[in-house]
């Protein structure tokens, strides 16, 4: 009998070396996606860009920006075949708690109104929407809409 080798998992910061697996999973996850060269000036101004890794596979990636008392979550996806497995939510625990120790008092995103999962997700971590941006997102039709939501923290915060 064999034993059968567990997948190798790790979280690591992005670097411009990743950009063609990142640029990969996201044409594969939007209709509008990233270019490279948001990516790209992401990471030449210093953002907070972390890729989740599974036996070499980039299975999802978290970019965020740090303002002076808040954390702006940008970009977090996952490979459409490794969802609803935790590994957004798990990205997301990861922002958190880094922002917390950073010393930022709030995490703030946007997200498209028609993505059931994402608002789900944002919810169940104890973000709350606190505004709109009209026309924010391009969409097949024209533009769509963002919610605007935020998830206070403090220093005995942790995620739910």
């Amino acid at each position: 009998m064999s034993a059968q080798l567990q997948p190798a998992w790790h979280v690591a910061p992005l670097t411009t070396d990743d950009l063609d697996a990142v640029m990969e999973l996201e044409a594969a996850s939007y209709s509008h996606p990233w270019t490279r060269g948001n990516f790209r000036d992401s990471l030449a101004s210093g953002y907070r860009a972390e890729g989740l890794w599974c036996d070499g596979l980039l299975v999802g990636y978290c970019v965020a920006q740090a303002g002076v008392d808040e954390m702006h979550l940008l970009n977090l996806t996952v490979a459409p075949r490794w969802r609803r497995q935790g590994h957004a939510r798990a990205l997301l625990h990861r922002l958190i708690a880094a922002a917390r120790d950073a010393g930022h008092l709030q995490l703030l995103l946007e997200v498209r109104p028609s993505n059931a999962s994402a608002l789900a997700l944002y919810r169940r971590e104890g973000f709350e929407t606190i505004g709109r941006r009209r026309g924010y997102y391009p969409a097949a039709l024209g533009r769509e809409d963002a919610e605007v939501m935020r998830r206070p923290l403090d220093a005995q915060d942790s995620p739910p």
